[in-house]
């Protein structure tokens, strides 16, 4: 076989991995951006100097993105290892923080928790989201490199028919993310106008140039595929237009706060379809049965059909989205937010295992029930992970006066707080927006980050021999790859530059 037939063969006929060892995956995360808060505020109070900007970007590197490289590739059989380091670490920079707390220091813990509950935040920022649409370009951009070298576990490629690969979460949870601060949720159109459709329609032509342009370049260049992700010329940002366009239009005639009755009801109508009409052998095995791919729909079959799945998804990341940021400033309406959002991936997953059994396994190819169900359960796990987490480090500044974490939520003193024992919980370094971090860099220029990872990614693959590449070697390249890719959009937000072209 040539190269590129190798390297095809090498990511493809794969079968996934338990839902569990995904999950587990990806809620590390949300425990390590935890402690890199908590590490900010102790360092803060031992140092009493701010960090320079590469102090920070190190320290964000080293919590944010070296705990994805490794659960990727040499740890990925010890996850529940890598947990409880990060919950030692964790908890032992909590106790710290508390033995050395400069508000209410003479209260005893439990009415320091009751003064806690009755704080506001500034809530017209929810830092949780920012830290999901961050957590899975950072893990998409990890994946798509990492898949190449052998020391990447097969069972976390992407899927040929049936299962749940760890790679296979990336386009649905970019698409949930999107949804989530997407313009109809963020008010920023009106909904009646008639340049909202207009504008709609509009905002798609950098994905049309991007999908083409991916087209042209693979394939002139020869570069592998596999052909059975989206198809022949279809890719990622094709799906991401036409979700764009269906979902705009739904979201015309549908209210928002509907949107998940849209959700479900193209998810089960679909599925019907794929049960009781000829679609799935379509989508399985062409118009004749044998895996032609002769013609546009043959040829791009997986990712014109699997659109619907992603339709679905992108309806329940509007409901989730309208739901989160809905204004709130209580602490205490914020961790019943987070418990609600918990319990309900609870019930979803619990579906999950029902369809799986009685209806049909999860599918990416078809983005079928199952499918949309595990995408829908894992993202909002994440994000109840990422809130409850936000609110644990905002009980940690709570206890240090002058405390600034970037990225997380900022405290406001409460009218009720009993003054007499407390302090002022704002300072002034944290009334300005805290600049020096990868997080809001990342989700600032997220597009170009992900377009930098697949050049980079490109690059390699014609530069390196990635299916006979060593351990040591496969990890030096994905370390240095990310750097380089995160240190370019650092500086990209140091210099107050966002780059968007539409």
């Amino acid at each position: 076989m040539s190269q590129k037939q190798m390297k095809e063969a090498f990511v493809s006929n794969h079968n996934g991995t338990s839902v569990l060892e995904i999950t587990e995956g990806l809620c590390l995360p949300a425990l390590c951006i935890l402690c890199r808060g908590l590490l900010i505020i102790v360092s803060q109070h031992l140092c009493c100097s701010s960090h320079t900007w590469r102090t920070r970007f190190f320290i964000d590197f080293a919590f944010l993105i070296v705990p994805l490289v490794t659960t990727l590739t040499i740890f990925a059989s010890f996850v529940l290892l890598e947990y409880l380091i990060v919950i030692i670490f964790g908890a032992g920079l909590l106790y710290e923080t508390y033995c050395r707390r400069t508000c209410y220091a003479r209260m005893p813990v439990g009415k320091i928790l009751e003064k806690f509950l009755k704080i506001s935040i500034e809530s017209e920022y929810i830092p949780a989201i920012s830290c999901f649409r961050v957590i899975n370009s950072a893990f998409t951009a990890v994946a798509i490199l990492a898949v190449d070298f052998p020391l990447f576990p097969r069972r976390f490629a992407k899927t040929e028919l049936y299962g749940t690969g760890a790679m296979d979460f990336g386009v649905g949870g970019f698409i949930f993310g999107t949804a989530m601060v997407c313009p109809e949720v963020r008010r920023k159109y009106t909904k009646g106008s008639r340049l909202y459709l207009t504008k709609s329609l509009y905002s798609v032509w950098p994905l049309v140039f991007l999908g083409v342009g991916r087209l042209v370049i693979i394939k002139s260049i020869g570069y592998q595929e596999h052909l059975t992700e989206y198809g022949v010329h279809w890719n990622f940002f094709f799906t991401l237009i036409v979700v764009k366009l269906i979902t705009s239009l739904l979201l015309i005639i549908f209210p928002l706060n509907k949107s998940w009755i849209v959700a479900i009801s193209i998810t089960v109508f679909y599925q019907l379809a794929l049960d009781f009409t000829p679609l799935k052998r379509l989508i399985l095995y062409g118009s004749d049965g044998s895996g032609t791919r002769v013609g546009l729909l043959n040829a791009n079959r997986e990712g014109i059909s699997s659109t619907l799945g992603y339709v679905a998804i992108h309806m329940a990341g509007v409901q989730t989205g309208s739901y989160v940021l809905k204004k709130r400033s209580h602490i205490k309406d914020w961790i019943k937010v987070a418990c609600c959002i918990l319990l309900t991936a609870i019930g979803f997953f619990i579906s999950l295992y029902i369809v799986q059994v009685n209806v049909e396994v999860a599918s990416r190819r078809m983005a079928n029930l199952a499918f949309c169900i595990w995408i829908v359960a894992s993202c909002l796990i994440l994000l109840s992970s990422l809130l409850l987490g936000d609110i644990i480090l905002n009980f940690a500044k709570f206890l240090i006066k002058g405390a600034t974490v970037p990225c997380s939520w900022k405290i406001i003193q409460s009218p009720a707080a009993n003054r007499k024992y407390s302090e002022p919980l704002v300072s002034e370094a944290e009334r300005k927006e805290p600049t020096l971090c990868l997080i809001t860099a990342m989700n600032r220029n997220q597009l170009i980050f992900f377009l930098l990872s697949n050049v980079t990614t490109g690059l390699v693959n014609l530069l390196v021999d990635t299916l006979h590449s060593s351990t040591l070697w496969a990890l030096f390249v994905l370390n240095l790859y990310m750097f380089t890719n995160c240190l370019v959009i650092y500086v990209l937000h140091l210099q107050d530059k966002t780059v968007k072209f539409w």
